[in-house]
């Protein structure tokens, strides 16, 4: 969903969101305190407590100030590179077709033509003509005549918003065609049946030929065969677009619903901004209209101009202009010199979800151009204004609003000021999620103004309107369906599908890591040590040995935070985590294999250890500490965090001969205030300078030395100052020596690339933009890189992409520097890319699965003796009642009386009670007739990861808990999450399998995750950069509201040659939505923001083979599904659920607002998605990560059993059917031997199959890779009995 971005947000005092202010989520901030932390803005205050000057204040839209803000601001920053030709029509292929019938629509935006009464409309991505005759009296009174909708607009591009101008003779539309990019068009209107472009007998011989050619000439660009000249004018011919133009030409904001200006030479439409948000908010633009009789003239990108504005918050400068997520849409002309349109009123610079859509949102208004007067003209309150529309004289706006459990039908005489509610047979409007598609449909007024033409609950509707003796309309009669069939005609891509051996990866002996980080080099550059999955690993550069690890003290310790120790070679610094004691550090000497532990801290969260390059064996150490965070607790040790200096004696040679265990005390431990930021410490480096007299600190966005030896001021503060700063960057870096003079060579990672800047000053802000790019900027990586790290000597640079090491002489760098200079886009890598080197890095660790046999093994021996061995590693389920999912059919995957056997992690036979023969030393349960299910799969999960200090993780172990054994995260961060999917089977974590997208591929401004896949390359680029971090536990990448259709394809062509899918954020825009479905998404997450769905998207969605993840609990169109479960259970005092999880984020859910079920839309949108799972959609489990973790993947169940779905089909959406999307079913998904050992066992009494859907979360036993737990504790069952390794202290009790 659209995402957070605010450190108030991110859990340690407060807890990071997926939806609430605005960026993308990102597992190393912290998680959770979930929509509860804003239960203050997003339920609704007593009724009582409305009073009319708060109404007053919130529903007046404040007239022009003197200064406009927007003068102020320039948008000149995103994107940040332009987009390469492209044409969505014919550089991707569309080989499969699919036709079908439809009576009904859903959404269907509508125009009437002014004089004839011809009713034009767009339904999934096209647009039609509806004759007026069809709404003829005669039409209105027959039950079995249906009036042929007749196509005008056809093809691969999606369009929509059609509506005419004031004589009849232009259509203007919304239409993605070209670039992909959402822009305004137009076209010359003669009438629906000269617009047929699939007549049944073609006057036109140019289009009866080129229909003839259609299916040859779709086949062959599906197989590749570029379009020349004559295809492509029949393309556009059949298509109905041969004589479109462009009004706009926007190749990254977006433009919908232009309306003509009375004088028809001009539009007004709604310009969508996105900020750090990837959710648009709307400004009114005009445009003007080219002739239709002319051939079109070049646009200028980004050219029109802007009539109304983005209004500020109190205290906001322009400067924050771009900040601002609210803004007016739905626009209409009254007259020559005014607007009407409509706002939210609710919120006040960022966007909220779940708000009061009885209390009311959006509000009408209206500006006078000329003297630049705003006035309100409907209020929010109560139940909202929406989708404005004017009658044909003027007097009358039309509009919708909430009344009660109604959706009404409102008109307003602007002379009298009366208001009629006329008709409550509408949809519910969308006023309460973010909708670029309009929070209701456009309608409009027959040219008379006798009647309004709408859409509601599938079908078009005649409202009919009478005048009363005031000469105000009031309703005129029963509003009548007016009866259509449209044929639906859609070229589809292939579904994004790829199958992974996930089973071969986790049953080998050993496993790889591919993501590293924390890199560090010695003096020379010719060492280099980073962590990988929790250990330290040291290699020679430019060697082909592996890695070897550090010595340590505590083998199966997690380890972190290495550096050299200078003019020590031999030693290592790193830090050492316990989940009791916190952060110790140790000093490794790796010639001689000794450890040492340090000793002297106090108790804490500490991170970057460096001691300085003083003479003799005396040295000072420099760390950080940090407060508490989401996984280590807010509770013990969270003071006195930042900068800490002391003193130690280096231990000697013989020291480490005499005594391998020995310590090294820290002695005069001291604060020293600092402007170090420790709320984000992973990319921060620390280097003493000139011995201890100085520290350099490399933060991502800023390098500083702090003047130890000036010593403090009178306030305690050290002299600081900057030597580099990044205006974007996302790790900085610079050599020791450059720190010490007035310029410095600097390394960024900048937009996920290396660049090297040869000399900056401490003003100089280094940027990639191109255009705006820092002078001598150069781009070291081909696809990407991350943790930058320079030698002590500043001769050379490092980074890491996955398993590889490069690194460059950057003295070899200046051959390319005229090269940069010249190339302004990509600044000189087709030079540069020939100087880095790199090596690949091969560190493995022993499988869980190899574990899990040494353990049988020792279980076995003891309990049963030496003769047992043989068959120590089998384990026995008997008597019990499986319901294995294998076939999809459930007579046959009920079994009775079943005994499933396991071995090494693996499933290896299912035979019944009378037919096994247990071997001796197997370890056997009895069921005693309980169900045993697959494991459940979480398809959108999302969690917090270890970021600085890696600990346990109790959100882990609390999906477990619940029965979840696999993970899917579809938005996260891409080492970080790797580094603990590799700890996890490493034995460090405890929790389900891990499978995620990594960083998400970013359409919004936010410099950590933005990304504009303005080619081929750059997509390849993208998804190697997830690829490669995770290896062949990497399948899956996440387009994120990216704006360009083109980009969304390039990269599904280069997922091809990855093996990856694609699972994109739904984001509730409808248009998009049905893009992914099209062009063959392998999922959308979260629903389509339009709860009930009909025939037309129902079938196009359940045939397509894309699935659907639609997380009610998180649901669009109304408040979100987790309210109704914090109103239903007694989350707080749940034992189970306070054994894994802060007692302050239960705790947090404890009071709750009562909501009519009419508010919930989750209810809707589940019995859409059942409806679509009888046609053949494939839908799954996902819970977003809302707290309560594990126990809402339950209640994802019950939604999903709401809709009207059997307990079987939502089980086998939790199992089978996520595991064939996610391509993992020849591994995980169904109890089959040969597949993994994964399965939830419940106690006998649980009826999964005719029993309460929320008994799912009863589970006795859970089952991961063979090895078993009791879900009441997570306390080990077997091999090791009774092991359970404590979490951090999350709770104050």
């Amino acid at each position: 969903m659209a995402l957070p971005n605010e450190k108030a947000d991110e859990v340690g005092t407060t807890v990071y969101h997926p939806r609430f202010i605005g960026r993308p989520r990102l597992v190393r901030t912290g998680l959770l305190l979930s929509s509860a932390l804003l239960l203050s803005t997003l339920l609704p205050l007593p009724w009582s407590s409305v009073s009319p000057a708060v109404l007053s204040n919130a529903l007046h839209e404040p007239s022009a100030l003197s200064t406009d803000p927007s003068e102020g601001w320039k948008d000149d920053v995103w994107p940040i590179r332009e987009q390469t030709p492209w044409d969505i029509s014919t550089d991707f292929p569309f080989p499969r077709s699919l036709e079908y019938d439809v009576t009904e629509g859903t959404w269907l935006r509508l125009d009437v033509h002014p004089k004839t009464g011809d009713i034009v409309f767009d339904i999934l991505g096209d647009i039609y003509c509806l004759p007026a005759n069809a709404y003829s009296e005669a039409s209105l009174g027959s039950s079995e005549t249906r009036s042929r909708a007749v196509p005008v607009l056809l093809g691969v591009p999606h369009d929509s918003d059609p509506h005419f101008s004031p004589e009849g003779d232009r259509l203007v539309f919304r239409s993605d065609a070209e670039l992909g990019v959402e822009n305004i068009w137009i076209k010359e209107w003669k009438g629906c049946e000269a617009s047929d472009i699939r007549p049944s007998l073609a006057a036109n011989e140019q289009l009866s030929h080129a229909l003839q050619l259609k299916e040859e000439e779709e086949d062959l660009l599906a197989s590749g065969v570029k379009e020349n000249a004559e295809r492509k004018h029949r393309r556009l011919l059949r298509e109905g677009r041969l004589d479109a133009q462009r009004v706009t030409n926007e190749t990254y904001r977006w433009v919908s619903d232009a309306r003509f200006h009375p004088s028809g030479k001009k539009v007004i439409a709604t310009k969508w901004y996105t900020s750090s948000r990837s959710l648009g908010a709307g400004e009114g633009w005009e445009y003007p209209v080219p002739s239709v009789s002319k051939k079109s003239q070049s646009i200028k990108a980004g050219s029109g101009k802007r009539l109304v504005g983005r209004t500020l918050p109190p205290g906001w400068g322009p400067e924050r202009y771009e900040d601002q997520q609210i803004g007016p849409e739905q626009f209409i002309w009254n007259g020559n010199d005014t607007l009407i349109y409509a706002k939210n009123t609710v919120d006040d610079g960022a966007w909220t979800y779940s708000k009061d859509v009885h209390k009311g949102i959006n509000a009408i208004y209206s500006v006078n151009l000329t003297s630049q007067r705003t006035t309100t003209l409907v209020d929010a309150f109560p139940g909202g204004a929406s989708r404005p529309e004017l009658s044909r004289d003027g007097r009358t706006l039309a509009f919708v609003r909430r009344v009660r459990d109604k959706e009404a039908l409102v008109l307003k005489d602007l002379e009298s000021g009366t208001i009629r509610n006329i008709w409550y047979g509408l949809t519910y409007d969308l006023s309460v999620v973010s909708a670029p598609m309009g929070a209701y449909p456009s309608f409009a007024f027959t040219p008379n103004d006798d009647a309004i033409i709408i859409w509601a609950a599938g079908h078009i509707y005649r409202v009919p309107l009478s005048t009363n003796a005031a000469g105000e309309r009031i309703a005129g009669g029963k509003p009548k369906a007016i009866s259509f069939v449209a044929h639906i005609e859609k070229r589809l891509a292939e579904t994004r599908t790829a199958q992974t051996d996930i089973k071969r990866i986790q049953t080998a002996d050993t496993q790889r890591v591919y993501a590293f980080e924390e890199l560090r080099a010695d003096e020379s550059g010719e060492t280099v040590i980073f962590q990988g999955a929790g250990a330290t690993y040291i290699q020679k550069v430019g060697e082909e040995s592996k890695p070897q690890r550090v010595p340590t003290l505590y083998p199966d310790a997690p380890y972190y935070s290495p550096s050299f120790v200078p003019g020590s070679s031999e030693l290592i610094l790193h830090a050492r985590w316990s989940d009791v004691n916190f952060t110790s550090f140790e000093l490794a000497n790796v010639t001689s294999g000794t450890a040492y532990a340090l000793t002297g801290l106090p108790l804490g969260r500490y991170y970057s250890p460096v001691l300085c390059s003083c003479k003799g064996r005396t040295r000072q150490i420099a760390f950080l500490k940090t407060d508490g965070d989401a996984l280590t607790g807010n509770i013990v040790a969270t003071a006195g965090e930042g900068l800490y200096l002391g003193e130690l004696i280096l231990p000697s040679g013989s020291d480490a001969d005499a005594d391998k265990s020995s310590r090294v005390a820290v002695k005069n431990v001291r604060f020293v205030r600092s402007e170090i930021d420790t709320d984000n410490v992973v990319h921060t480096q620390l280097r003493f300078l000139e011995g201890n007299k100085k520290l350099l600190v490399q933060e991502p966005k800023r390098a500083f030395v702090i003047d130890l030896a000036a010593g403090p001021n009178e306030f305690g503060d050290y002299p600081h100052g900057t030597v580099a700063s990044g205006r974007m960057s996302q790790e900085l870096a610079i050599p020791p020596s450059g720190s010490l003079k007035g310029k410095t060579p600097a390394a960024i990672v900048d937009f996920f690339h290396v660049y090297y800047a040869p000399s900056v000053k401490a003003n100089d802000v280094i940027w990639s933009k191109p255009g705006n790019a820092t002078k001598g900027l150069v781009r070291l990586s081909v696809d990407g890189g991350h943790s930058i790290t320079w030698s002590g000597d500043g001769s050379k640079l490092f980074w890491f992409l996955g398993p590889w090491l490069h690194y460059v002489d950057v003295s070899e760098l200046s051959w390319c520097s005229k090269a940069a200079g010249r190339d302004t886009t990509t600044f000189g890598i087709e030079c540069a890319k020939r100087f880095p080197k790199y090596q690949e890095l091969v560190v493995e660790y022993p499988s869980d699965v190899h574990r899990l046999k040494k353990e049988a093994a020792a279980f076995s021996e003891e309990k049963y003796g030496e003769e047992a061995a043989p068959h120590a590693d089998f384990f026995v389920i008997a008597n019990a009642t499986l319901l294995t999912m294998e076939t999809g059919d459930l007579k046959t995957d009920v079994l009775h009386d079943a005994v499933l056997v396991t071995r090494n992690g693996e499933i290896e036979a299912i035979v019944g009670v009378h037919d096994v023969a247990i071997p001796y030393g197997a370890t056997v349960l009895d069921a005693q007739g309980g169900f045993v299910v697959p494991g459940f799969i979480d398809v959108h999960a999302h969690w917090t990861s270890p970021e600085t200090h890696p600990s346990r993780n109790w959100q882990l172990e609390a999906f477990l808990a619940y029965g979840v054994t696999t993970l899917h995260n579809p938005s996260t961060d891409t080492v970080l999450t790797f580094t603990e999917r590799f700890r996890t089977e490493r034995g460090q974590l405890v929790g389900p399998r891990i499978f995620h997208t990594g960083t998400i591929i970013y359409g919004g401004g936010e410099p950590e995750y933005h990304q504009d896949i303005v080619d081929l390359e750059e997509a390849k680029s993208a998804l190697l950069r997830i690829k490669v971090e995770g290896g062949p536990s990497s399948f899956s990448y996440k387009n994120y509201n990216l704006p360009s259709r083109a980009s969304r394809q390039r990269l599904l062509l280069a997922a091809r040659n990855l093996s990856m899918l694609c699972v994109p954020e739904g984001g509730m825009n409808f248009d998009w939505d049905q893009t992914y479905i099209v062009d063959g998404m392998t999922t959308i997450e979260h629903a389509l923001p339009i709860p009930v769905l009909y025939d037309d998207v129902l079938t196009l969605y359940a045939l397509s083979g894309t699935g659907s993840t639609p997380t009610h609990v998180v649901n669009y169109g109304g408040v979100m599904g987790e309210q109704y479960i914090w109103a239903h259970e007694d989350l707080p005092n749940n034992d189970k659920l306070r054994r894994f999880m802060r007692h302050d984020l239960l705790e947090s859910l404890s009071e709750t607002t009562s909501r009519p079920l009419d508010s919930f839309q989750v209810f809707n949108t589940s019995i859409s998605t059942a409806k679509m799972v009888r046609k053949g959609l494939k839908a799954h489990i996902g819970a977003h990560g809302e707290i309560p973790l594990g126990f809402n993947y339950h209640a994802e169940m019950f939604f999903t059993k709401a809709g009207g779905l059997t307990n079987y089909e939502v089980l086998r959406a939790a199992t089978s059917d996520a595991a064939v999307t996610l391509g993992i079913d020849s591994s995980v998904g169904s109890l089959t031997p040969g597949k993994l050992a994964d399965f939830v066992v419940y106690p006998p009494g649980v009826d999964l199959l005719e029993g309460d859907i929320k008994s799912t979360k009863d589970i006795r036993f859970v089952v991961r890779g063979g090895r078993v737990w009791d879900a009441s504790t997570l306390t080990e069952i077997w091999p090791v009995p009774g092991r359970r390794e404590p979490l951090p202290p999350l709770n104050a009790d």
